[in-house]
């Protein structure tokens, strides 16, 4: 366990993360690739027609990806933005900043999909149903949170203010999740869940599940990307930033 936190620790480290980092970023693109053409060809081709929406239904198979991975990569935003308020942890704000337009394009797909989906079953793009509104105002919230970083010039107090904005904007997800239970609404409940039976065939979910995963490997691989340029910026009177910008020459 003592093994664990000092990995941990060690990690949190620029340094150390951006030499790990480009150590397993080769692997994580690789995964994904993997995941989403094995998910893709499933969901899009393998899986049967559903009984009731016929083809339509194959949007799942991106719509549920992206919504399940809005919610979480805000929660990632809003763990980091604690981490780095109370123990002043560089990488935590990298962490977080480099994963809010990443989130923000998970929110706008979870919601254009979700229209696509929304015209032929419910007959409408758009209703101002308790799911599709708290989903909307997530979207509003990483906007907001990256607009409100590149309007302070400060990077110091860009980042505090931009960390009290995710910790307070985390109050949604719940409300985003409980939604479907806590209202009458269109959108319809979970058809999976990690504790109960699922109400979706397994020849349906299985490429689900193998999407949900392909989403999750493309996020930390576009993390890592992402945040391998900004620590090298936020570093760069170090030795070792030098170093490496020389090895690269």
């Amino acid at each position: 366990m003592n093994g664990m936190w000092q990995w941990f620790h060690k990690l949190s480290s620029p340094r150390y993360f951006y030499r790990f980092s480009s150590f397993v970023l080769p692997w994580c693109w690789g995964i994904f690739s993997v995941l989403f053409i094995y998910g893709l060809i499933g969901g899009l081709v393998l899986a049967p027609a559903d009984y009731k929406q016929g083809d339509g239904f194959r949007i799942i198979y991106l719509h549920v990806p992206a919504a399940l991975m809005s919610i979480l990569i805000f929660a990632v935003m809003a763990v980091n933005a604690v981490i780095f308020l109370i123990w002043k942890i560089k990488l935590a704000d990298v962490i977080a900043k480099v994963s809010a337009p990443i989130g923000a394009s998970m929110a706008f797909l979870a919601l254009f999909t979700g229209a696509v989906w929304g015209k032929p079953m419910w007959g409408t793009w758009w209703v101002w149903d308790a799911r599709l509104t708290s989903e909307l105002i997530l979207l509003f919230l990483y906007l907001g949170y990256i607009a409100l970083r590149n309007a302070i010039s400060d990077p110091t107090i860009s980042a505090k203010a931009s960390s009290v904005m995710a910790i307070v904007g985390a109050i949604d997800l719940p409300i985003i999740h409980y939604s479907v239970i806590w209202w009458n609404t269109l959108h319809q409940g979970a058809s999976i869940s990690l504790f109960q039976h699922s109400t979706i065939a397994s020849s349906m979910l299985q490429p689900l599940i193998i999407m949900i995963f392909a989403f999750y490997a493309f996020y930390i691989s576009l993390l890592l990307s992402l945040a391998r340029p900004e620590i090298l910026w936020r570093e760069r009177d170090k030795r070792w930033v030098y170093e490496v910008m020389h090895a690269h020459q």
